[in-house]
């Protein structure tokens, strides 16, 4: 070892530079986590570098992130994060040797490494915490919690668990008596799912030395322990929860089984969708700060994005926070703070920020809720847009400098107010103003005039306040969904129709959301002129709101249902109802059975907003209106045909978002000036979406039947007259492909007929990223199953066509839907005296029947479909593209359902693969699994997030092989090969 003389002792020689070499220059923290990207048998291997790298490559921090980052599923604790991370990268237990080897550290210095490993071996029994400032109550009445707590400030209860089983049971000791081989999830910085049993769990607590240690944080330990929640009961001032309307599986997570080591604790956020929150703790002791809404923590970064809203926070741990930034706040900047016992619930408002720190092993129970208090708030920021939701976090601060002024005016027009701000970053990140030393005068009499402007604004956690900040530019159907919305769209179109019939004392309220979340009352008012235009009823107060989960507004006014499109912009919406158009018309002249299970058109336009005013021109998808006309959207030669946005021009379309990134694929979400719709008649009865419960297993399976049926006249229609040549643009539809390492030009793809073509070349685009998309999706579809996705699909998707040697063709082309789930089926009611098959004029079910939603008379004795509704999705291509939406959202999955809609079917879904054929690969594209299970991974939907949702356990499959297999096996049976 080398040393070096310093006055009158040796010291070790500093091994840093010879040990980095020139990586000498770059601190440790950086190093250190640009050694968390890389994978552990990297970093084993760089730890043979040098001593300094073997030192930093051995760091438990290092391998816990290791290690969690590889992993899914299950985990089980071995003493060290690389033990642990060896163990489950299963290498050989020889090797465990070198975990044991100490490390010498003399010659290195690092006050990183020194403060991180002062946080993992610190404890908290010294440290002294006061009782804290928040205000205590006890036997807090209902109506003074309303009064002067609910959505207002943090307040500490006592006696509200005084009856609680779990006040005596939920200690350590108990619940390893009782759940010791009961997984739950656990809760880390990484975004993998991981459980631990409770078992390995409480060895790890006992043992573990980690800065940020692993903490159960279970939002399903009702189902996994369903006993515990006997154990409990939601406390009378916090029951209101307006999203208890929803289905357990389409609301929400709201509940939580919390359990952590002495310093584990949450960092600083603020909880989803500025819900309200309470806490119990059961056992230990927990130290919580608070800050009321736009107070941004010391330490904290608060990034929006401006593309979807979506809101990340860059913020140290719990125990990092109270113990690098804590120290140093003024008297004046320390939060509102305090120590809950045992016995004890917090309640924390909506959009307060909070940070907690585990004083000792603690347990606790959790539960966020939407009331009258704060469900405008939850609706605001599930707006579309960013800024709302960077004020709503980071108060003024998050406004750009120009903005101030603008601010002023709470009473300006939220469009004016966005008018001059700074819309060209992609990442808004929160500024503070930093203190000024003394000289600069100039300098710090601006950040002075800053600070007052900032003040004599007020900055007010109030909606009349923070909804000017919404951009009015956007509409919640056409923009993109923000990945930090605790809902997705469609639950959250289902939640506040559901609140508006569910719940009509609160309608005024309900209204007041919708407005904000879905520009309700714009929707409302293209409507009325509709009705106007065409002399239809207004809608009523009962009719006011935009129905189901639909991704277009639709209204149900009277006899008739109105809709308007708008999603993915105006160019898609005119093709969704030209092709539409263009289907009822072939219906109609066909005389197809299939006419009678649809809605009849009663008529169809154009609304768009002229000089301020609102204007309709009737359209029925022949033509081209002069207001269209002039937004050049078609090529001239689409003139030529019948329906210029009908279904081959719409495939163009189609072709063309296929080749877009996700990002370009969807609309930047500003609103339209003009908006295509369609009025048809309104059927009688109800969604099967609202029935699926209720149904009985025969209605279940007479409606797999009914499907069968429309499905088997739907793929018997005609094809409409392809002449590709009338479409192209050369320009743009010159492409390649690359095929057997050949690159071909598709325009010598000549074997392919013009019914396949446009659907072979869309798939192609979708293949060409896939597993990006993938990605970008992420849970609950595994890592492990992306990676493998190339190399289960085809190279040329061309062979899904099953394609002989003489060019034949090996399966039909067909009309699609699309788009046939549970909320497109509708169902008449049969009642005691009407119990005959035979269908019953419209004049008897309107008298006898429930019209969506509204009662008749009579004993209801079954429900049996009628209608499909909404073609807006049509294509043209593969049928099996049909069983996708049917098994997987209308049937759940059920293979019996599945075989019922096939028997009444009974048309071939492809040519039996022969050994004449010269198919490479030829026994796996005679599987119709295989062809089905491929689709569902080239879906422009994600479809695999329903799969693996609905089969939970083929989260840990090994191929796609099984998925296949699993999903879509029970196809292989179905003799439907010619």
């Amino acid at each position: 070892m080398e040393v070096e003389y310093s006055g009158t002792q040796f010291v070790p020689k500093d091994r840093r530079p010879d040990g980095l070499g020139d990586l000498y220059v770059i601190p440790d923290e950086i190093i250190c986590a640009i050694l968390v990207c890389l994978t552990p048998r990297d970093v084993a291997r760089l730890s043979c570098v040098s001593s300094v790298m073997y030192i930093l490559s051995n760091e438990e921090p290092l391998w816990m992130s290791l290690c969690l980052n590889n992993l899914n599923g299950q985990l089980q604790y071995k003493g060290s994060w690389k033990k642990t991370a060896l163990n489950h990268l299963c290498v050989p237990n020889g090797y465990e040797e070198t975990c044991r080897k100490p490390i010498n550290f003399e010659g290195f210095y690092s006050l990183f490494l020194l403060r991180r490993h002062y946080r993992c071996y610190t404890t908290l029994a010294g440290f002294s915490f006061d009782t804290g400032n928040v205000e205590r109550k006890e036997d807090l009445s209902l109506e003074d919690f309303h009064q002067d707590f609910d959505a207002k400030k943090p307040v500490l209860i006592s006696g509200l668990t005084d009856t609680w089983p779990a006040r005596y049971t939920w200690t350590i000791d108990q619940l390893l008596r009782n759940y010791g081989d009961t997984a739950f999830k656990i809760s880390q910085r990484s975004s993998r799912k991981i459980s631990m049993k409770f078992s390995n769990y409480v060895s790890y607590m006992q043992i573990q030395h980690d800065e940020d240690p692993l903490y159960i944080f279970d939002d399903k330990f009702g189902e996994v322990a369903p006993g515990l929640l006997n154990d409990y009961s939601v406390p009378h001032l916090f029951q209101e929860d307006y999203f208890d309307v929803l289905d357990r599986e389409k609301r929400p997570a709201f509940r939580w089984l919390i359990i952590g080591p002495e310093r584990s604790g949450a960092s600083w956020h603020v909880d989803p969708a500025l819900t309200s929150a309470w806490n119990t703790l059961l056992c230990g002791r927990k130290r919580w700060a608070l800050y009321p809404p736009g107070r941004v923590p010391a330490g904290v970064t608060v990034h929006v994005n401006e593309d979807d809203g979506d809101v990340n926070i860059e913020t140290p741990s719990s125990l990092q926070w109270w113990l690098d930034f804590y120290p140093l706040l003024a008297d004046e900047d320390k939060p509102i703070e305090c120590t809950q016992l045992p016995g004890e619930t917090i309640y924390v408002p909506s959009g307060w920020w909070h940070c907690v720190l585990n004083l000792e092993n603690t347990v606790a129970v959790t539960q966020n809720f939407a009331n009258s208090a704060n469900f405008e708030f939850v609706c605001l920021d599930m707006a579309p847009g960013y800024q709302h939701k960077g004020v709503c976090r980071a108060g003024l601060l998050a406004l750009d400098e120009g903005s101030f002024e603008d601010a002023k005016d709470v009473r300006l027009s939220a469009e004016n107010s966005l008018s001059n701000l700074d819309l060209t970053r992609k990442e808004k990140r929160i500024k503070f103003c930093e203190p000024v030393e003394e000289p600069n005068c100039d300098i710090a009499a601006n950040q002075t005039s800053r600070k007052h402007r900032l003040h004599d604004l007020e900055f007010c956690y109030d909606i009349s306040f923070l909804e000017m900040f919404l951009d009015k530019r956007r509409d919640h159907y056409n923009s993109l969904w923000s990945s930090s919305n605790c809902i997705g769209q469609r639950e959250m179109r289902e939640w506040l129709w559901k609140l508006w019939v569910g719940k009509p004392g609160m309608r005024d309220l309900t209204w007041k959301g919708a407005c904000l979340a879905l520009n309700a009352g714009k929707w409302n008012e293209c409507v009325r002129e509709i009705c106007n235009f065409h002399e239809l009823p207004f809608p009523t107060d009962d009719e006011r709101l935009p129905v189901g989960m639909g991704s277009n507004p639709v209204y149900l006014i009277a006899d008739h249902v109105i809709k308007l499109y708008v999603e993915d912009g105006l160019e898609a919406c005119l093709h969704a109802l030209g092709s539409e158009l263009e289907f009822y018309s072939l219906l109609c002249k066909v005389d197809s059975p299939l006419k009678n299970h649809i809605p009849g058109v009663l008529a169809s336009g154009i609304l768009f907003i002229d000089n301020g005013s609102y204007k309709i021109v009737s359209w029925d998808g022949k033509g081209v209106p002069e207001v269209i006309a002039s937004c050049n959207l078609i090529s001239g030669n689409s003139l030529e045909v019948d329906f210029p946005f009908g279904i081959c021009s719409k495939r163009h379309f189609d072709l063309r978002k296929a080749g877009m990134s996700i990002s370009e694929s969807i609309s930047s979400g500003e609103s339209s000036i003009i908006w295509p719709y369609i009025v048809t008649k309104r059927c009688k009865g109800k969604t099967y979406a609202e029935l699926r419960d209720s149904l009985s297993s025969e209605d279940t399976l007479n409606l797999a039947s009914f499907l069968g049926e429309q499905l088997r006249n739907l793929h018997l229609l005609p094809l409409p007259s392809l002449n590709a040549s009338t479409f192209v643009n050369t320009e743009q539809e010159i492409e390649y492909y690359r095929v057997n390492e050949l690159m071909v030009a598709a325009t010598e793809k000549l074997s392919i007929p013009a019914e396949w073509d446009f659907f072979i070349r869309t798939l192609r685009k979708r293949k060409n990223d896939v597993s990006s998309r993938l990605t970008k999706w992420g849970d609950p579809i595994p890592s492990f199953l992306i990676e493998k996705v190339d190399a289960y699909l085809p190279d040329d998707c061309a062979k899904f066509l099953n394609l002989s040697e003489d060019g034949k063709v090996g399966k039909p082309c067909s009309w699609i839907h699309s788009d046939i789930m549970d909320d497109n089926i509708h169902m008449e009611p049969c009642f005691a005296s009407y119990c005959s098959t035979e269908h019953h004029s419209d004049d008897d079910l309107m008298q006898n029947s429930h019209v969506n939603g509204y009662h008749g008379s009579g004993e209801v004795t079954s429900w049996r479909p009628s209608h499909i509704l909404d073609f807006s999705d049509l294509s043209l291509g593969d049928p099996i593209c049909d069983l996708i939406p049917i098994h997987l959202d209308v049937f759940r999955g059920d293979s019996n359902l599945l075989k019922q809609l096939l028997e009444s079917y009974g048309l071939p879904l492809a040519r039996r693969i022969s050994q004449h054929d010269s198919v490479e690969g030829g026994s796996k594209f005679g599987r119709l699994s295989y062809i089905a299970m491929c689709y569902c991974i080239l879906h422009e939907e994600n479809i695999l997030g329903a799969i693996f949702s609905i089969w939970t356990d083929l989260r840990t499959a090994k191929s796609w092989e099984e998925v296949e297999e699993t999903v879509w096996g029970n196809l292989n049976k179905y003799s439907g090969f010619c």
